[in-house]
């Protein structure tokens, strides 16, 4: 049978398996997944083919489902489908969202946030999937883009109606390219598919749900309730993942890694984790920076060491979580205090790598270093390993950063700027006078009224003398005097 809508005309059929009723919104949907036996339709005419089943889809207790409504582009939008695909670093959504006007458009998962995309209409050649290098830059219509990811992936379950479904657990490509020059209000991702023949391509922009004036979401912040819970394969103690879209957690016993990137319901991996490192600012805890409310969700460290250099440098990562923003990170280095986020756009890298641009701005590159995951705790979207190891870059622009990360599948850029250790204090309840002595705004040394200017000169004699004989006996390069990181590791959660 048919109804007359507003817009367009809807679609609605039994079931040929169980006999429920099935709907189409679209007049461009052509697959459905029944909502009550899980099977999964296609339309042939006005009658429905049963073609198999569908999977069940992984929990991520996110804040989006079925019948979720916006504004995007000047007009309204009802999410009607999802598909749910995998890959090796986890898992990520992609819901299909039907517009006012009839026609279709995506709003996927980006490196924490999202992106909200529409079908590229134009028929444009594009390379095998083979043919794209991550890291490298291409042209696509006419526009230059980075070649930031190139995945296998494989759909896992999916929900609602769709106007395409690949075929369920096969392999296929897709390549994810972001656009060059700096624009930040320009930025484009043109995602390419590979699941079909010829490869579909969808190129979107960066959102906010707060932007496109979300209705009929699950809930405010999945980090506030009751999230899953799970035992920990370890220690066998109580984990509660708060998290929507955590791919890996810590049990808070035994500080065990573990693996969700196939769900709490599927088998558990895990890794061990010696030598503990006590984070200054707590998981749960809640600040304030421009006004926007950030939950620390997740901590890690990690150790870099730059080419040619024998010594090594560490830093700490928080991961930041606020419900209508996403994610971001804040940065504790040999440099101090950063706030960074992932960018949508592709910051243009001169030749040599010396120096990149974005935002109407030329930043200088200040380091380059391979970087490694020593230690995790908390919770987060990507799928966090011990021995995880990047190739970084950093540059910056007066107190303006940019940070590249690259692993052999994936390329993310990273903006934002320095912090005063006094903002970070305030903001986090943290010790006024807390800061490190290796912090770079670390206030000056004062020596207290008791020591005398003689103690203080026999100290420094001592120390220097300490420091010839290292370097005589070890042969090395001496002290290293800077480093670290400015920008956080993503690597995962990407729009695919």
């Amino acid at each position: 049978m048919s109804d007359a809508g507003a817009t367009q005309r809807h679609y609605r059929a039994d079931c040929p398996s169980c006999g429920a009723p099935v709907e189409f919104l679209s007049a461009q949907s052509t697959h459905a997944v029944c909502a009550y036996c899980k099977s999964t339709v296609v339309r042939e005419g006005d009658v429905l083919k049963r073609i198999g089943k569908m999977a069940e889809l992984i929990d991520d207790h996110g804040l989006l489902q079925l019948g979720a409504s916006g504004q995007a582009d000047g007009q309204g939008f009802t999410l009607v489908g999802r598909l749910q695909y995998g890959y090796p670093e986890g898992t990520w959504s992609e819901w299909h969202a039907l517009l006012s006007d009839g026609s279709s458009a995506w709003l996927s998962e980006d490196n924490g946030a999202y992106v909200f995309s529409r079908p590229v209409q134009d028929q444009l050649e594009v390379p095998a999937a083979d043919r794209f290098s991550v890291g490298n830059s291409t042209t696509v219509g006419g526009q230059r883009y980075t070649v930031t990811s190139s995945q296998r992936v494989a759909l896992l379950s999916a929900e609602g109606e769709l106007p395409r479904m690949p075929d369920l657990g096969a392999e296929f490509s897709v390549v994810e390219l972001r656009s060059q020059g700096g624009d930040v209000a320009a930025a484009r991702v043109l995602s390419i598919d590979y699941g079909s023949q010829p490869p579909e391509l969808s190129l979107g922009r960066a959102v906010e749900l707060a932007d496109l004036n979300m209705r009929g979401l699950k809930g405010e912040s999945a980090a506030q309730g009751r999230g899953r819970q799970l035992t920990c394969p370890n220690c066998g103690s109580p984990v509660e993942v708060k998290l929507e879209s955590s791919q890996s957690i810590t049990c808070p016993q035994c500080n065990a890694l573990i693996d969700l990137s196939q769900g709490v319901a599927g088998e558990l991996k895990h890794a061990l984790q010696d030598e503990p490192v006590r984070p200054a600012i707590a998981l749960g805890k809640v600040g304030q920076l421009d006004g926007i409310h950030w939950q620390v969700v997740g901590f890690q460290h990690r150790m870099g060491q730059s080419p040619g250099d024998d010594e090594s440098f560490g830093w700490s990562e928080y991961l930041l979580y606020n419900a209508k923003k996403g994610f971001a990170f804040l940065v504790d280095s040999e440099e101090g205090w950063s706030f960074v986020r992932p960018t949508t756009g592709a910051p243009e890298m001169a030749a040599g790598g010396q120096s990149a641009r974005y935002g109407g701005a030329t930043y200088r590159l200040q380091w380059a270093y391979r970087a490694e995951t020593t230690y995790a705790l908390g919770e987060f979207y990507w799928r966090v390993q011990r021995g995880q190891v990047t190739q970084n870059r950093d540059f910056a622009a007066g107190d303006r950063l940019l940070s590249l990360e690259q692993s052999p599948n994936e390329l993310t850029w990273s903006a934002g700027s320095k912090l005063a250790y006094a903002v970070v204090a305030k903001a986090f309840g943290l010790s006024p006078s807390g800061g490190s002595a290796m912090r770079a705004d670390a206030g000056p040394f004062t020596p207290a009224r008791s020591v005398s200017v003689v103690t203080i000169i026999i100290v420094l004699l001592v120390v220097l003398l300490l420091l010839w004989l290292i370097s005589s006996s070890s042969g090395g390069s001496g002290v290293r005097t800077g480093g670290g990181s400015f920008g956080g590791f993503s690597t995962g959660g990407g729009h695919k």
